[in-house]
């Protein structure tokens, strides 16, 4: 079973909802049979590249409120997240154009690397206030997750390097109503938005699970027996070798 989850990096609400499903993940029977695949969604995709604000400011400025009601709010999102055991930091924090950092997660995902690399910026940003929109800090996050630093490097130098992948994550996102992140959509039959409490996730797996296709069987071949079958053809195996069978 898949489940995809569209986030952005500097959304609180992605960062307390992947740990919160993961909590539901941890207490799920068949956890070992489910991918879970992060896509990319820019909250703010007209921000200007290359520049950050501090996130108050950004706050207040998007939502129309007063500096001190967005602090305010700052501070709820740290309650929230220090009850889930996670690190937050509420002041100071910087927001700017994740572009990049969508391409960056999806060169690690090719790399079998995208959770690492997601845990350590969001750690960064929310936990530590490090500014995430840095290349010399990207490269620096990118190593701990274990890629190769030359090739991240690449990667971000490049502004066309899986561009069309964050695009199509975020065509699809559309297409399936998402209107925020966190989204998390269930083997592309059940949605959750927002990060809901662990236990929702728990029954959104177990439903998803319950009620999941049944996996195809194979029909006889009319006029041939099992037997035949089996002794007769040629394939290739998973070494790249190419051989008769049972010949």
């Amino acid at each position: 079973m898949r489940v995809e989850i569209w986030s952005d990096v500097v959304c609180p609400w992605c960062y307390i909802g992947k740990e919160r499903f993961a909590k539901g993940l941890a207490g799920f029977p068949h956890k070992d049979e489910v991918e879970v695949v992060f896509r990319s969604f820019e909250l703010d995709p007209q921000h200007p590249k290359g520049e950050t604000e501090p996130v108050v400011e950004v706050l207040a400025k998007k939502y129309g409120v007063s500096e001190a009601q967005a602090r305010q709010a700052e501070q709820r999102f740290a309650e929230t997240a220090r009850a889930e055991g996670l690190g937050f930091f509420d002041k100071d924090r910087d927001r700017g154009n994740t572009f990049a950092i969508h391409r960056l997660l999806h060169f690690a995902k090719t790399k079998g690397r995208q959770d690492e690399l997601m845990n350590l910026i969001f750690k960064a940003h929310f936990a530590e206030a490090r500014s995430v929109f840095d290349r010399e800090r990207l490269l620096e996050l990118a190593v701990a997750a274990g890629l190769d630093q030359d090739d991240a490097g690449a990667v971000l130098d490049d502004p066309t390097a899986y561009a069309d992948e964050v695009r199509q994550d975020e065509r699809e996102a559309h297409e399936l109503g998402a209107t925020g992140v966190p989204f998390f959509v269930l083997d592309r039959r059940y949605g959750v938005s927002g990060g809901q409490p662990v236990e929702v996730f728990r029954q959104a797996l177990e439903e998803a699970w319950r009620t999941r296709p049944p996996t195809p069987k194979l029909a006889s071949v009319p006029g041939l027996d099992s037997d035949e079958i089996a002794q007769s053809g040629e394939e290739c195996g998973p070494d790249g070798t190419c051989a008769r069978v049972n010949t």
